[in-house]
Parts: structure tokens; sequence; C-alpha cells
């Protein structure tokens, strides 16, 4: 899976209800047997401190949620710690660092905006509009001969 998601989708998926795009996005990413989902400490740094300061968020349930979380996906270290409001170079070192080049995020500076140096940033409903497209013909299709 060439993606790797980013700390609002891991929230909003968590407290967002059934249903929602980030909440479909974390299943089709986690749930992928074929291939695991790659993350950073700081992505899942911002999860637990977003989740500790949600109101909807039951923090008793944060520790077994950050653990089945880290069940689901492979940390890859970064070289550097960026700082926590640096989302823009955070996100787009991770990526580097897990060796993708999408990230889905819904954070309003980054989804949906022009790829960095290599690395896309799209929004979680941007992304299962993608999954749910149909692939192109194969080149030659419906032709008669």
């Amino acid at each position: 899976m060439n993606i790797l998601l980013g700390p609002d989708v891991y929230v909003n998926a968590s407290v967002a209800g059934a249903g929602t795009a980030p909440e479909q996005v974390a299943n089709r990413v986690l749930g992928n047997t074929k291939s695991r989902s790659k993350t950073t400490e700081w992505i899942l740094a911002r999860v637990r401190a977003m989740l500790e300061a949600h109101p909807a968020f039951v923090n008793d349930n944060l520790e077994p949620h950050m653990a089945r979380i880290r069940e689901l996906v492979d940390v890859v270290e970064l070289k550097e710690e960026p700082a926590p409001d640096d989302w823009k170079g955070a996100l787009f070192e991770s990526a580097k660092a897990a060796d993708v080049t999408r990230v889905v995020t819904d954070h309003p500076d980054l989804a949906d905006k022009d790829e960095i140096d290599g690395v896309e940033f799209l929004s979680s409903d941007a992304w299962m509009i993608e999954q749910q497209t149909p692939p192109p013909p194969p080149p030659g299709a419906g032709k008669k001969g």
C-alpha cells in the first residue's frame, strides 16, 4: 500500500463514527493483510495528544486503543523528530521514511494540495472516491476486429 495515514485520519476514524470517510479509509488501510501500513512515532504522538484532548473520546480507552493501532502498523524511524505543530514537514518526512508517495490527511492546510517533492497529499474523501472508481479499460478494449 502506497499511502500513509495522517494523525487526523486515525483520530477522526476513532471518534467520528461508522461510515465516515476517515473511518472507511482507516478500515481499508489497517485491515489490509497483504501490505501493512507504516507510520512514525510523530504520527502516533499526535494521535495520542488529539485523542486525549477530544471530548468525545473516553480517556480510559486510550492505552488499549493506541496499543491496537500499534498492532496494525509498522513504525519507521525519522532522522529527526519534527516539532509537534509541523504537520507539513513531519508528514512529508514520514512519507519519505515509510517509502510512500501519498499521504491521506484531512488537515485543512494539506488535504488535496499539490504534491510536494514527489509526495501527494489527499483527503480521505478523495481517496475513498478514488478507491471506488473502476480502473480504465485496457488499451484496445471494446474494439471489434
